[in-house]
């Protein structure tokens, strides 16, 4: 059974920065960042729980390669917490669907870990839990005082300036276009098509890299993750799905643009958002979704729209963001939930199983863990899952490091601005490692 410490820290934000370097040097490890997100105020919860929730090395884990969510389970009923992710091809487990696209990064397509050590901030001190069997109270005392009182200054963050591109602009346009055929034919309504940008023998140092983009680009559900040398470096800004207790609620973002530095044009900017046409419906379109989607595992007559097509500041943009809640039924536990509604209607269209099978047709790469989900369940079986966008992938065995950007195409869609929607997706991981792009041949 695990032992609760509580202390004060004199440096809270030293400390994560800290504790992300120390994760590095784990086998697996994550810490997810909500940076004080959870103070906004507004009828929407964009909150999350803690301003950091952190897992440290591996007691048991799950990687399974066949059956995989419900491998899972196993470790779920073992009811303590667990951290890990669902990458976007369990997609194949869930529907008659496959993935054969290039991959560079080779993530499984699930991991989930029960940590040694938990670490979360409650206000103004520190929570640890541990098992007194791994860890003693000194070793807990003299790791805590190490990372609060240790002031580094990191020498190197990347090598890489450069990323290719696996679509040259013209190429991603008439996909767009053809996209867009789909739709005037009845096949779908929308789809969320992507486009990879990489680097093949990159140098970096995740942990700094992840510190760096955090304070570029500072959102409620970053994440740093490290599982067998595989990293994520994430700066999403959206929820999948949380529960609380008998509650679910499900926020996809869809809508999006730049920010000002003007006041004035800024307010303008975020009214222009709220009342475009196009955007609104992309959103509504998922939101249809993401509601048929919860009903399959909610009480009858408890799905509601609690939020339709909120916008929301963030450090570079304006995002568009609805939130949808349902009070689950008591048989149903987190693989019921996921199987029902994995993977996010925002991250592929509607109808979700046709735009699925097009998005495999006119995408260049597997998306891996790219539009997947990473997050924590807690001993009493809550979670709270991102997902998995705005994010750096890094295989340090074989040196690939990759992002993902993509956009919603619906029949109203302007090719060119769909584009230029993709380099405004992109913009704080280039500005963080000061990379280009180049245009594919």
């Amino acid at each position: 059974m695990r032992k609760t410490l509580t202390y004060h820290l004199n440096y809270p934000e030293r400390f994560a920065d800290n504790l992300t370097r120390y994760i590095q040097q784990l086998d697996n490890g994550i810490i997810l960042r909500s940076n004080s997100y959870f103070q906004l105020s507004g009828k929407n919860t964009v909150r999350s729980s803690y301003d950091f929730l952190a897992g440290l090395s591996s007691i048991s884990s799950c990687e399974p390669s066949n059956d995989k969510l419900n491998t899972l389970k196993s470790l779920y009923d073992n009811k303590d917490w667990l951290f890990g992710y669902i990458g976007y091809d369990i997609k194949n487990e869930l529907e008659e669907l496959v993935s054969e696209n290039f991959d560079g990064l080779g993530f499984s397509e699930i991991f989930f870990f029960q940590p040694r050590i938990v670490m979360l901030d409650n206000e103004d001190s520190l929570v640890v839990k541990f098992f007194p069997e791994y860890d003693s109270v000194e070793e807990i005392e003299k790791l805590v005082s190490k990372l609060d009182n240790a002031d580094e200054t990191p020498d190197f963050i990347s090598s890489v300036n450069i990323f290719k591109s696996r679509f040259s602009k013209s190429e991603y346009i008439k996909t767009v276009e053809k996209v867009k055929e789909h739709i005037q034919r009845g096949d779908i309504y929308e789809m969320n098509l992507c486009q990879e940008f990489y680097n093949e023998n990159s140098e970096i140092d995740p942990a700094e890299t992840f510190i760096a983009l955090n304070r570029f680009s500072p959102t409620p559900f970053a994440s740093f993750l490290k599982a067998n040398n595989r990293y994520v470096i994430s700066a999403t800004p959206e929820r999948f799905l949380r529960k609380s207790g008998d509650k679910i609620i499900s926020q996809p973002i869809k809508g999006t643009i730049a920010r000002s530095i003007d006041p004035d044009e800024d307010e303008s900017i975020k009214i222009k958002l709220q009342n475009d046409p196009k955007e609104r419906a992309e959103n509504i379109m998922i939101v249809d979704l993401v509601r048929n989607d919860l009903s399959k595992v909610a009480e009858i007559g408890t799905v509601n729209v609690d939020e339709l097509c909120g916008v929301y500041p963030f450090r570079q943009l304006y995002q568009m963001v609805s939130t949808i809640s349902c009070k689950i039924k008591k048989e149903h536990d987190f693989i019921d939930v996921i199987k029902a509604t994995f993977p996010m209607g925002s991250m592929t269209g509607a109808p979700k199983i046709r735009a699925m099978q097009l998005i495999e047709h006119f995408e260049k790469t597997k998306r891996g863990l790219y539009s997947g989900s990473i997050g924590y369940i807690s001993p009493d079986h809550d979670f709270d899952l991102n997902v998995v966008i705005r994010s750096l992938l890094y295989n340090k065995d074989t040196k690939y490091l990759s992002f993902t950007v993509g956009g919603a195409i619906t029949i109203h869609s302007d090719s060119e601005m769909e584009y230029q929607e993709c380099m405004l997706k992109a913009k704080a991981i280039l500005s963080t490692l000061k990379a280009t792009i180049v245009d594919a041949e």
